[in-house]
């Protein structure tokens, strides 16, 4: 998908799951985390080992199951290993998007989250994408 379609993509994006979301603001996650909030997007942390503490001033959440609200994108920075399960769980919670964060390659969970109709972006930056349609 190119740059223009997942820009176009991305304008259609209400709220966003951030998996892998770090307190820590010299990780990307958080960097990333605070721009899609500053973009206007709803965002999500999510990460069971800060749960219920906050992340640049969202509620952080344990899994994609304990947010109460229709999640349109969930953004995955976790290992690649983890990723299959994480697209099982943005299937069951009906996302429309599964997007993996630059190094982050799962093809096994890009074809089980398509084949069940999500929309799988893989090895990109939302950032910086959206940076870029600000050119």
């Amino acid at each position: 998908m190119n740059s223009k379609k997942i820009t176009s993509l991305l304008k259609k994006v209400k709220t966003i799951a951030i998996v892998g979301a770090s307190t820590n603001p010299q990780r990307d996650s958080y960097k990333v985390m605070e721009f899609l909030i500053c973009y206007g997007y709803k965002v999500f942390p999510v990460n069971p080992n800060e749960s219920n503490n906050m992340i640049l001033n969202q509620k952080c959440y344990p899994n994609l199951h304990d947010i109460k609200e229709k999640i349109d994108m969930v953004d995955v920075f976790r290992s690649s290993k983890y990723v299959f399960n994480i697209a099982k769980e943005a299937v069951s919670i009906n996302a429309d998007i599964l997007w993996m964060q630059e190094g982050v390659v799962n093809e096994d969970a890009a074809d089980f989250a398509k084949k069940e109709g999500l929309i799988v972006i893989m090895n990109e930056c939302p950032k910086k994408i959206l940076e870029k349609s600000f050119k």
